[in-house]
């Protein structure tokens, strides 16, 4: 059953201003939360497109949205597609787009999905089960320094290369092929004082190689800008993230997207013609409260980024450079 508590709920909806004859895109749908809270606020003539790439969720956002199907149109896609996906549809403007990264709760409670180090399981961490590469392919592959880096990059953790030099060895005598091998794998590669401290010991790994899975980083590069370059003026765009490298991505693209004339200090006249494309209605990220984490502990880590469209909507985001 995919029951997923819908995080910073009422934030996030309020923040896009549904309006109901709007069309609306959940880049993320999960289990329909959010996308049922804005589908409520919409009339016959608005739209809401549903977004993901987990077909239990599509069924499960699909029972949700049922009262609500006449004005939404589910579709099994990674928001990195955004674009093509509104070409398809005929649409060339929106009024607001939602992002809710990371992974949904059910998917790290089925344990043969393999994204949880809590349940021994296939290492696979696949949201998409036809993409063609899992994390036990990754581990069983990778050169020592190639897992080092990657566990660096993504999951930034401190122990990269003799977590790598173990993954090596253990790989050498058979292959790695459950959660519960990578978890044993991860701990005799930790100092035990490190070991005993803090959150657990592979969460950091396990969010690397599923990051690398699922090539997120990338995707929400790309979502973000065709989000962006389809919002029409006055739209709004809102990110929920859960680590730091996605709230970073995000922060660092709505602050280049707002910028405005770029033109060297004393120039009597701006040369450039650049203008912002977005206002950030977000100068803090938005946090769950406390209420809010003791309901669901998940929502902890939870940000809330917003932005809304100022510039001319027939320009292009993609000139504006790579934002990573």
């Amino acid at each position: 059953m995919f029951v997923h508590e819908p995080v910073l709920l009422e934030e996030a909806v309020g923040a896009l201003a549904v309006r109901p004859d709007g069309v609306y895109v959940d880049c993320t749908v999960g289990g329909g939360g959010h996308s049922a809270r804005i589908a409520e606020r919409l009339g016959p003539d608005g739209l809401l497109i549903a977004l993901d790439q987990d077909d239990a969720a599509l069924e499960a956002a699909a029972r949700r949205l049922a009262p609500y199907r006449d004005r939404v149109r589910l579709v099994k896609r990674n928001f990195r597609h955004l674009a093509a996906v509104l070409a398809e549809l005929g649409i060339a403007r929106v009024q607001g787009v939602l992002f809710d990264l990371g992974v949904s709760s059910p998917q790290f409670d089925e344990a043969e999905r393999g994204f949880s180090y809590r349940f021994d399981a296939p290492l696979d961490m696949r949201m998409d089960p036809e993409r063609p590469i899992t994390a036990a392919d990754l581990v069983n592959t990778l050169t020592e320094a190639e897992l080092a880096e990657l566990l660096r990059r993504y999951g930034e953790e401190r122990f990269a290369k003799a977590i790598a030099r173990e993954m090596v060895r253990a790989r050498a005598r058979k292959p790695i092929e459950t959660t519960g091998e990578l978890v044993e794998i991860v701990k005799r590669a930790i100092p035990a004082p490190a070991r005993r401290t803090g959150p657990h010991p592979a969460r950091r790994t396990f969010q690397a190689l599923r990051i690398a899975v699922n090539d997120e980083l990338d995707a929400l590069r790309e979502g973000l800008e065709a989000a962006v370059a389809h919002l029409a003026t006055g739209g709004r765009v809102a990110v929920i993230t859960f680590h730091s490298l996605e709230d970073r991505i995000c922060k660092q693209a709505f602050r280049e997207w707002s910028r405005g004339c770029i033109c060297p200090p004393g120039l009597p006249v701006c040369a450039c013609g650049r203008r912002p494309l977005v206002r950030v209605l977000t100068k803090k990220p938005i946090v769950p409260s406390e209420d809010e984490v003791r309901r669901n502990p998940r929502a902890r880590s939870a940000k809330l980024r917003v932005a809304e469209r100022v510039g001319d909507a027939s320009g292009q985001v993609e000139e504006r450079g790579n934002h990573g």
